[in-house]
């Protein structure tokens, strides 16, 4: 069904449920529906049907990254699609990879589905950040960001709480679960095509490659970014289900007070990025992780409980919510026509560790996992020095503590 432009100046005229902020939180609500029954499932199943040990599941989460280092391929779709067009479709074949799942029970079905769906999910991540720096104001994105967070966690929390509650009682299945999740994605991406005009953003956007030198350090913390998540994303989980016996309620349980804390403060880490800026955030939440790691690896140095494990794991997610303040610094220092290029640059530099990561420490995963969080806790830590280079007030033309450039005399206080 064609539908009109509207430019985005002119979506006040619209009901809010039809605006271009409301569109922004049905896509952050809808993608979680999916990957996080797929997230909530994945350790269990992979470990009961498919017999997995560190290294596949290290395979695994490569084969799930190898969408991500290829985002830059969202640029030649640009030419001939919109954003918002390839945003839904993107989530259309995230649900419908996630539907797909439970039924190919092996490694090599595994690595099919999940590359599929991974496709899904990192197209709509590239395109979707891209929309949401385009269509926020930049003094309200912070707060509004944390409250985008705050409804995709209020999603996965949905998810998390029916499996937890349902999955023992109903002796739920894998296909049926596979199958709620992936379908409640796919109708919410269909009502979205209908119920929402086509937003033309305030500026066009450049659709070539692009590569800026004065984005050094925003490429450099979506570089250590991604590969210390990979470390959080391949092996916190399943360090669960591996060295504590977590089934999958136990698991989904966890997962739901995760989330519930995150709807909780996410909000309120919005407000903290909007008020004391993005340096400050990033300096707290790298250093936090890099204490966190290092207590991950006490978890096998020490042999402590799966309740401190438990504990770290949703500390760590709510550090990890801060990373938005990483999209409004870049939002702060870019040209307004080079969001969607760079996203897809971003995209792709954060996923060039995942690619080989998580297999490579699959294999000292099985000789030493304490030594896994070591790693990523050095990581972490070179996160924070990176993150003591971005100004108290980032703007285009002072985009670190060392550039001399015109924006540094719109700033006071450098």
């Amino acid at each position: 069904m064609s539908q009109p432009l509207i430019h985005i100046s002119d979506a006040k005229r619209f009901p809010f449920w039809r605006r271009p902020i409301a569109l922004l939180f049905v896509m952050a609500f809808a993608m979680p529906l999916a990957f996080a029954t797929w997230s909530a499932l994945l350790n269990n199943f992979v470990i009961e049907a498919a017999n997995f040990t560190g290294v596949e599941i290290g395979w695994l989460q490569t084969v799930r990254e190898i969408p991500g280092f290829l985002a830059v391929g969202i640029l030649l779709l640009m030419v001939f699609f919109r954003e918002q067009w390839l945003a839904l479709i993107s989530l259309m074949l995230l649900g419908a990879a996630t539907i797909a799942t439970s039924s190919f029970p092996s490694f090599y079905g595994l690595l099919i589905t999940t590359f599929i769906g991974s496709l899904g999910f990192h197209y709509f991540e590239t395109v979707n950040q891209s929309l949401q720096l385009q269509w926020l104001d930049k003094d309200k994105a912070p707060q509004l960001l944390g409250w985008l967070v705050a409804c995709g966690s209020g999603a996965s929390l949905l998810a998390y709480g029916l499996i937890t509650l349902f999955w023992q009682s109903f002796d739920l299945s894998y296909q049926f679960v596979y199958a709620a999740g992936g379908g409640a994605c796919l109708l919410l991406a269909a009502y979205s095509f209908i119920a929402f005009p086509q937003f033309q953003s305030e500026y066009e956007q450049h659709t070539k490659l692009l590569l800026r030198k004065r984005y050094w350090l925003y490429y450099a913390l979506q570089f250590m970014s991604g590969a210390r998540r990979q470390i959080f994303v391949a092996f916190a989980a399943f360090m669960m289900v591996e060295k504590f016996g977590y089934d999958v309620h136990h698991l989904t349980l966890l997962f739901l007070i995760n989330y519930l804390a995150n709807m909780i403060f996410a909000p309120l880490m919005g407000r903290f990025v909007q008020k004391l800026g993005e340096r400050f955030a990033l300096i707290f939440e790298y250093a936090g992780l890099t204490i966190l790691f290092l207590l991950y690896g006490g978890i096998y140095y020490f042999d402590w409980s799966a309740w401190i494990g438990a504990v770290l794991y949703v500390v760590d997610h709510l550090l990890f919510a801060l990373a938005f303040a990483l999209k409004t610094y870049f939002q702060k220092i870019a040209d307004p026509q080079d969001i969607a290029p760079t996203a897809a640059v971003a995209f792709t530099i954060n996923h060039i560790a995942a690619v080989f990561l998580p297999a490579a420490l699959g294999y000292l995963w099985i000789m030493a996992p304490d030594g896994v969080y070591i790693l990523a806790s050095l990581m972490a830590f070179v996160s924070l020095i990176l993150a003591c280079f971005i100004p108290r007030h980032p703007v285009k033309g002072y985009e670190t503590i060392f550039a001399r450039g015109k924006g540094i005399t719109a700033v006071s206080g450098n």
